[in-house]
C-alpha cells in the first residue's frame, strides 16, 4: 500500500494525468470539490447597506461577500460547483431600477453602479441577481450572460471535472419591496431549459437521461451501473434545481425520473428522479449526507452561511461539510477576506478535485484527479 501510494504522489508531481494509472478511474460520485454560494454576487454599495441595515443590522452584514468573476473562480480558486439565483422576467425591464436607486438619488445620495447599464436588464429573459429591489449586483446579470462565461471557460479548459451549476428560481413576494417578481409557471420552467440549450449544446450537459440510460429510474441507474467515469464527462456542466416545494412539482410534471429534462432535482431517496441531493446543514445532517453518499447519491451542502463562520473563523461546519463526503461544498469563501478572519474552504495544495473521503479510493488522497485542464499546455496549479 505505501508503494502504491508513493507511485500515485510521484505520478501526479510530474503531471501524468493526475490519476494513479493503476487505480481504478474514479467516477463522478467519488471525488470532491469546492463550490460557491451565490457565484454571481458582489456586495451592495455601502449607502444601500446602510438603507438595508435600517430594517436590521443583520440583514447588511449578511450580505457583505463579493465572488470574483466566474472564469476568475474556476481558474484561480479551483471552484467546480456555482450557484445562480434566477428571476422570470418576459417581457423584459422588470428589474431595471431597483428601489434602494431612487431613494438614494431622491436623498442626493450616490447610488452605485447602475445594474442596467448599456440596457441589459430591459430585454426580456431570465436575470441573475439575489434580492429585488435592494441586493441585485451581478458579475453576470442574465442568465445567458452566465452560461456564456461558463462555456467559454469550458472550452478553453476541456479536462476540467464537470461543473455543477445550481439554479434558485425566485420568485417570492417581500411585503416591504415594491418589485413583485414573475412568477415561474410552467410555462416559464420550460424556458429556463430552453435558454440553457441557448448556450450549451445537449451533448455539452451531463443529463439525468445521461445517467439513467436505459434503466426506468435514475435510483436505479446509480445501484445497478453507478455514475459515469471522469474520463466519459470531461469538459461537461450540469444542472439541478435548487427549488423544492411547487417548482420541483411543475418541473416534474409529465417528468417523473427526469426524462428530456436538464436539470437534477432533490427528491427523497426512493423517488424515481433521486440522483443528486441538497443537503444544506452539514452539522445537523451530517449523518444523513454520510448515508447518501454512501448509497451513491451525490450531495451538495455548505460549509458556511450569512458571513458567520467567516466572521468568527469558526471552522466547524467546513470541516464537517468536508469530511462528510458530499461531493460539492459551498461556500462565500474560497479565499479569505482578511478583515473577518483567516477563514476559507480550500483543498490542502489547491487541487481543484479530491478522492471522495466516504466513497473514493483512499490510495488516491492527496491527488489531483482533474490533473491539467487546458489544451495540453496549462498545468494545475
Amino acid at each position: 500500500m505505501r508503494v502504491r501510494r508513493f507511485m500515485v504522489l510521484a505520478l501526479s508531481a510530474i503531471g501524468f494525468g493526475g490519476v494513479d494509472a493503476m487505480a481504478e478511474e474514479p467516477r463522478l460520485n467519488q471525488i470532491q470539490v469546492i463550490g460557491s454560494h451565490n457565484s454571481y454576487h458582489l456586495a451592495p454599495h455601502p449607502n444601500v447597506l446602510g438603507l438595508i441595515a435600517v430594517a436590521g443590522r443583520d440583514h447588511a452584514t449578511g450580505l457583505e461577500y463579493t465572488h470574483k468573476p466566474l472564469a476568475e473562480q474556476f481558474s484561480e480558486l479551483k471552484i467546480r460547483q456555482i450557484e445562480l439565483d434566477v428571476f422570470a422576467d418576459p417581457d423584459g425591464g422588470r428589474y431595471a431600477e431597483p428601489s434602494a436607486r431612487k431613494i438614494l438619488k431622491g436623498l442626493g445620495k450616490d447610488a452605485g453602479p447602475d445594474p442596467n447599464e448599456g440596457g441589459i436588464l430591459n430585454k426580456p429573459g431570465l436575470k441573475v441577481f439575489h434580492v429585488q429591489d435592494i441586493d441585485y449586483r451581478s458579475t453576470a446579470p442574465t442568465l445567458v450572460d452566465a452560461l456564456r462565461q461558463v462555456r467559454a471557460w469550458s472550452k478553453g479548459h476541456p479536462r476540467h471535472v464537470p461543473i455543477l451549476i445550481l439554479l434558485e428560481l425566485k420568485d417570492g413576494k417581500i411585503a416591504a419591496l415594491p418589485t413583485q417578481p414573475a412568477p415561474f409557471t410552467k410555462t416559464e420552467l420550460d424556458g429556463v431549459d430552453k435558454e440553457i440549450l441557448s448556450v450549451f449544446e445537449r451533448g455539452e450537459i451531463l443529463t439525468p437521461d445521461d445517467v439513467r440510460g436505459a434503466f426506468s429510474t435514475l435510483p436505479e441507474a446509480i445501484q445497478k451501473r453507478g455514475w459515469p467515469k471522469l474520463s466519459e464527462v470531461r469538459g461537461k456542466v450540469m444542472f439541478a434545481l435548487d427549488n423544492e416545494g411547487k417548482h420541483r412539482t411543475l418541473y416534474l410534471e409529465g417528468h417523473e425520473a427526469l426524462q428530456d429534462r436538464l436539470m437534477f432535482v432533490s427528491v427523497p431517496a426512493k423517488h424515481p428522479a433521486a440522483a443528486w441531493m441538497k443537503i444544506n446543514d452539514a452539522i445537523g445532517d451530517y449523518d444523513r449526507i454520510v448515508e447518501s453518499v454512501r448509497a451513491g447519491f451525490i450531495v451538495r451542502t455548505r460549509a458556511d452561511a450569512n458571513t458567520v463562520e467567516a466572521r468568527k473563523n469558526d471552522t466547524n461546519c467546513r470541516d464537517k461539510a468536508l469530511s462528510s463526503g458530499a461531493q460539492f461544498v459551498s461556500t462565500d469563501y474560497a479565499e479569505p477576506r482578511p478583515d473577518f478572519s483567516p477563514y476559507h474552504v480550500r483543498h490542502a495544495g489547491g487541487i481543484a478535485a479530491r478522492s471522495n473521503p466516504v466513497s473514493g479510493d483512499p490510495s488516491q488522497a492527496g491527488v489531483d484527479l482533474e490533473g491539467p485542464v487546458g489544451n495540453g499546455n496549462e498545468s494545475s496549479r
